[in-house]
């Protein structure tokens, strides 16, 4: 079942001197989001780069912005196609079999040390069955052990601290799921995200692990549905896909305003679905008519 979304975000800055901003906040290029209608105002009005990434399908804007208030506005309404699949019929892919791309996936980065989690992960989670159920113990294990405490970390907190402080936010669940993936041998990767439902608005952390050919979303947060969640960006951690950074200058980061709505009727009795849920590519099949989103132009 496809699903229409609106959505978008309102960034300010006070430039105290000449900076070169990058920002990563628009829908992301995948053939999953279809019928794209967006629009990105800058003011003052200013020239702009745009690149998106080959693998990812992220997608990099890049803006000079002089001394003086910097507002990007970033307004759009997206098709979602999510591929649903019983979570039972998911099975782990050994190492053996994994695609050759997988790789970095499995291996420790800048906020996810994986070995050093290695042996708590294993104790905990390795004795348990192989597939999609095992990621489903991870996250369960983090929503009863880990509080959502805004605060608990900051932007360099890695997911080693967060497991010894034991609370953080969806950023460091996220990174923590992802370790203990990386130290059972399933490859895991960060996704940021606008995430129908969460509250209050924001932009959301969540983790894709692969199993059985496809990436598969998960939020040990609970926060958001999984058939809600529209990518922004995926990486090794957080460090590769920041929403904003900015480069030579002073900068003042001001308001952030984000929203996130349904443009179709919820389902009389409308729950959380229990389905597992891909927006990967793989195996893609849509219906003719449908516009993909890597067909138009940055």
């Amino acid at each position: 079942m496809s699903i229409r979304y609106r959505l978008g975000c309102r960034l300010t800055y006070d430039v105290r001197q000449p900076a070169v901003f990058i920002f990563n906040i628009q829908v992301a290029a995948l053939r999953r989001h279809t019928h794209l209608n967006e629009q990105l105002r800058l003011t003052p009005d200013l020239a702009t780069d745009h690149y998106i990434v080959p693998d990812y399908h992220n997608r990099y804007l890049r803006v000079h912005a002089p001394v003086g208030p910097l507002s990007l506005d970033y307004q759009a309404e997206v098709t979602l196609h999510p591929f649903r699949a019983d979570p039972s019929q998911i099975n782990e892919t050994p190492v053996s079999k994994l695609p050759l791309y997988c790789v970095p996936y499995l291996l420790p980065s800048r906020f996810v040390p994986s070995d050093r989690l290695a042996g708590f992960a294993r104790k905990e989670f390795g004795h348990l069955h192989r597939g999609y159920s095992r990621v489903t113990a991870i996250c369960n294990w983090l929503f009863e052990h880990i509080d959502y405490r805004f605060g608990a970390s900051d932007s360099q907190t890695t997911a080693a601290e967060s497991l010894i402080r034991r609370a953080g936010v969806c950023r460091d669940f996220a990174h923590l799921g992802i370790a203990f993936c990386r130290a059972l041998e399933i490859p895991a990767r960060y996704v940021s995200c606008y995430a129908f439902g969460l509250k209050p608005n924001d932009f959301h952390a969540v983790f894709e692990a692969y199993l059985d050919g496809r990436w598969w979303l998960f939020d040990a947060t609970r926060m958001a549905p999984l058939d809600g969640l529209i990518r922004i960006g995926a990486g090794r951690d957080a460090a590769e896909i920041a929403l904003s950074s900015d480069f030579s200058g002073a900068v003042v980061h001001g308001l952030t305003d984000i929203h996130i709505e349904r443009l179709d009727a919820l389902p009389e009795g409308f729950t959380r679905t229990t389905d597992a849920i891909s927006t990967d590519d793989a195996a893609l099949e849509l219906p003719q008519d449908e516009p993909v989103m890597n067909e138009l132009r940055p």
